[in-house]
This record gives C-alpha cells, structure tokens and sequence, in this order.
C-alpha cells in the first residue's frame, strides 16, 4: 500500500514540473499554438486520471485480498482449534466406554447372579404388572393345597415303580451284550422335576440317565467348549468325546504328526497301534473316519440293547414296552392291559471326568433350542447337581418353605397359558433356573410358607426382567459362589456365564410369542387361580387325581 501512494504522489509532481506554466514564465512568450497544447494537457490530465483510478483500484484489490487471506488463516485456526476439541472429546467418550465394559465384564464375572435381598433390587416392574390382580396369600395357600398336592401324591410310587423296572432293564441289557466289545453300561440315576418333587403337569415322566464306558483297552477323552478352546457361541454348553486307548498320550505322540524315516521306530507305539481301521472305530460308535463319539450312533446301539433287553425278560412282567416318540430316542411307555401306562425316559450320557457333570446323548427339544451343532457334539447336563444344590439348600430353610410351591404353581400357570395360546420359548427349566438364582440370594426366612405370595412375586418380576433384557445365566457356569459342599467342578464356576436366553437375540419372532404368552399369564393368573381353587371340592381330593393337567 505505501508503495502505491508513492507511485501517486511521484505522478502528480511530474505533472506539475512539467506544466507549460512555468516555461512561459521561463520564455517570456506564450506560443502560438496555444490550443493544441492545452488540448494535449487535457488528454495528459485524463490519462492520469485513468491511471489514478486504475492504481486506487489495485490497491483497493490488494487490500481485499489480504484481508480475504487473514478470514481464511482465522477460519483455518478456528478449525483446528474445533478439530481438536473434537479429537479431545472422542478419546474420553472412547476411555470412558472402555470404563464402563471394563466395569460390566467385572461385575458379570463376579456379581452377576448378585440379585440382592433388597426389595429395590427386585421392583423391577414394568408394564406387564400394571393392573393385575395378584391372588392373596389365602387363596394361593388353598389353590396349592387342593389342586398341587392333590394331583403329585402318587408321584413316589410311581417313581419307585420306574426305578425297580430300570434296574431289571439295564440288568438284562448287560447280559445280552458282549463285555468285550460292547459298552458298559452303568447304574441308572433318577433327575430332573420328578425326583426333585416339583412336577405338577401331566403326564408324569420319569427321566432316567444310564452313564456308560467303551471297553478295554479304551477310555473316553472328553473336551468341553470352556476347557481353552475357542468354540462359536453357537457351541457353548457343548463338548465332544474322543475314543482313544487307555494308554495314549492325550495330546498324542509326534509319530502320529512327523514322518518318521523307514529306519527309524516310535518306541512308544507300533504299526499296529497307530493305524486304527474305520470299522474299528465305527464299532466303538464313532463318526466315520473320526475317533470322536456319534450320538446318533449312541442311541441306535442303545435302543438295539434295550429291545434285546426286552425280549429276555418280558415273560416276567404283564405289560408291554416300547419306544413311544420317534424324536426322542430314549422315551419309553409301559402299557398296562387295563389301558393305563406309564412313561420314562431312559438316556445314555458320559461321564465328565470325575465329576457328576455329564454329556447327554439326546436332550428335550423346545422352540428356543438352536439345532445341535453336529452329532459329535454332545450336550452338557449338571441335572445331578441341581438336585444336589436343593437338596442341600432345603435342609437350611424353614419347615415346610415355599421355593417348591412356588415352583410348582408357576410352573403350572404357565403349562396352562400354553396350552391356550400355543407353545412358547419358556421352559420349565427356564422357570427352574429363575427359582435357583434366587434361592442363593434370600436369606432363608424369606422362604417361610406365609411367604408364599411375595415370593413368587420375587419370580415373576425377575422372569419379567431376564426377559426385557434377554439374559437369563445358567446357575451353575460362571457362577463363583457355589458352596465347596457341592463338589462342583471348578473348570466350569471360572467360565463365562451362558446365557440362556441367547436364541431371543437370533431369533426375534420366538421372543416376542414367549413375552406375549407371559404377559397373558398375568392377566389371566388370578382368574386361573381363582376357578380352580373354587371348582375343587375342598374334601374330595380323589377326584383331582384323576382329572388331567
């Protein structure tokens, strides 16, 4: 800018110097063309002015520009300043949502069955709750009384029954087999809601397991998905079984995984110990080419042996046997001549390790359970220690507590809201594992039988809230405060707890038939309750016995 001023001023003195004006004064004349000369000035002046005007305006640009330069350098700094704001407050978003999954999978690693035994902890009521009319303490107490108790009384001996006709069974399947070749199969073992006293809906099932071993010189290697293995989560809660003899490494020699020169010998195998033929292994129930145990296989062998079984002994007893549902290999019925019969299932599992944990060859099916992965992929059951656990349990609460009669009555609402709208993706073992969470986290006043009402209130709501949020933990894995008196396997209280309710998240339509039905259950609870509880003679119980579930 000042050196375009300049340039102005040095024009205008010039202009001046130059002037005709002062060569007339210098000459004393005024010469005789004295219009063409000022026509020539003013041509002069007017190129000067045209000059002035162009340099202003350059100056003018000039100053437009450098401010348009000193926006565009503030702007600049201003974005900058904003970009690092903005990177500032993305990495405390990122550390603070680091914090909080840090802080979730510690407290899902060590409090997550942490129900608590404050009632705030439980009011988790939502909608579903709104507006229903909860039967009071009276009316429960006579609806178990006349239409629980009154339909389970022959449950023991029907029990018993089962267990003396299992024994004879699995006696004469032994005899039948060959012990060289064959099996062994063991005593059989009562689980599930007929030997834990809380079945209510009929017909009665008793549910058997027979725990077996293949023959010498072969053993039973069992791998489970949270043994250190990665497994997809469509495979947690399953392990497969390897058949291999008793004296091979488990993690197997380096002959069986390096070349070994034609010179040189494994001292520890020989030819005739490394090459297993596929029949061999077929024989002892194995997928084909694959030393891993077939369910499959398992149940088609076990049904031959319980058919020959059968045949040895059936001249003893006045009734017939046989296989009652196409689905589930080891379902069996009793049909007496008079009509009646009787049904149990009798399922092959193996054990896991040294432990009452066992793989189960076929397991009940409902519309929640995904599709088994492989028939090399067995299915772990911990039924033995779920009746263990309240068993134990029962001995520490009060006379007569109500966490059976809760069961019991939810379980019974929910068989019939079923059997009204359809099938849903609840299980009794759902229910099952609501009343085992919460067990271990009341004191056990809390299960006095005056506290039959508030209690399967507890149940209700945390079912409501498993739910809403789509978890609902296995009991037993990834629980840590299971009591040492239990014998649990510590491999399975330090895995990640499954989540039962997993399939909602796959499988949307499930999940939302499975809440519909739960909440028609609590609309139609007290009117269930309520007729039942009026229909039913108060002193003929007989006749309960005989009406269906």
């Amino acid at each position: 800018m000042p050196v375009g001023i300049f340039r102005v001023c040095l024009l205008v003195i010039t202009a001046i110097v130059n002037h005709p004006l002062f060569f007339l004064k210098e000459n004393g004349t005024v010469p005789e063309n004295t219009e063409e000369i000022i026509q020539k000035m003013k041509e002069r002046e007017e190129s000067l002015r045209l000059e002035q005007l162009r340099l202003e305006q350059e100056i003018a640009d000039q100053e437009a520009t450098q401010k348009a330069l000193e926006k565009a350098a503030s702007v600049v700094e201003e974005t900058k300043e904003e970009k690092v704001r903005w990177d500032m407050w993305t990495a405390l978003s990122m550390v603070i949502f680091l914090l909080i999954e840090l802080w979730r999978q510690d407290f899902q690693e060590g409090n997550w069955q942490d129900i608590g035994g404050e009632e705030d902890d439980m009011a988790v009521l939502g909608k579903a709750f709104k507006g229903v009319a909860f039967p009071n303490k009276a009316v429960l107490a006579s609806f178990y009384e006349k239409r629980i108790l009154g339909t389970t009384g022959d449950m023991a001996r029907m029990r018993e029954m089962v267990e003396g006709f299992a024994d004879d069974l699995l006696e004469a399947l032994r005899s039948v087999c060959n012990r060289d070749a064959d099996m062994e199969v063991e005593d059989c073992m009562g689980v599930g809601s007929m030997y834990e006293n809380w079945r209510v809906r009929k017909p009665f099932v008793c549910d058997l397991i027979v725990p077996f071993a293949p023959p010498e010189p072969y053993c039973f290697r069992c791998q489970t998905w949270c043994s250190g293995d990665s497994f997809p989560p469509d495979e947690q809660g399953y392990g497969t079984i390897k058949v291999c003899r008793a004296d091979e490494d488990v993690t197997g020699c380096i002959c069986d995984k390096t070349k070994l020169g034609e010179d040189m010998l494994c001292l520890l195998h020989s030819q005739v110990n490394t090459t297993r033929p596929s029949s061999e292994m077929e024989d002892l129930l194995c997928f084909k080419n694959t030393q891993y145990l077939d369910a499959d296989q398992v149940m088609k062998w076990f049904q031959i042996a319980v058919t020959k079984a059968w045949n040895r002994i059936s001249h003893k007893y006045e009734f017939d046997l046989s296989f009652s549902l196409l689905d589930s290999p080891g379902a069996l019925k009793i049909k007496f001549r008079s009509g009646k019969s009787i049904a149990f299932n009798l399922t092959p599992v193996v054990q896991y390790e040294n432990s009452d944990v066992y793989f189960i060859s076929h397991f009940p099916r409902s519309s929640l359970a995904a599709d088994v992965p492989s028939s090399t992929h067995w299915f772990l059951t911990f039924a033995v220690y779920e009746r263990r656990f309240i068993h134990l349990v029962s001995k520490t609460l009060p006379a007569n507590a109500c966490h059976v009669s809760c069961l019991q009555i939810l379980s019974f609402l929910h068989g019939k809201q079923c059997s009204l709208t359809g099938p849903s993706g609840l299980t009794n073992y759902h229910l099952k594992t609501v009343m085992l969470h919460l067990l271990q986290a009341r004191p056990s006043q809390d299960w006095a039988p005056e506290k039959l009402e508030a209690r399967l209130q507890d149940m209700l709501k945390f079912l409501e809230k498993c739910l809403h949020e789509k978890k609902l933990y296995h009991f037993f894995i990834g629980n840590g405060k299971i009591s040492a008196e239990l014998g649990f396997p510590i491999v399975f209280q330090r895995a990640e707890p499954l989540n039962l309710f997993r399939p909602f998240v796959l499988r949307r339509d499930v999940y939302r038939k499975t809440v519909d039905t739960f909440h028609e259950m609590l609309r139609n609870m007290s009117a269930l309750i309520n007729e039942y509880t009026v229909h039913i003679p108060l002193a003929h119980t007989n006749g309960i016995r005989k009406e269906s579930l």
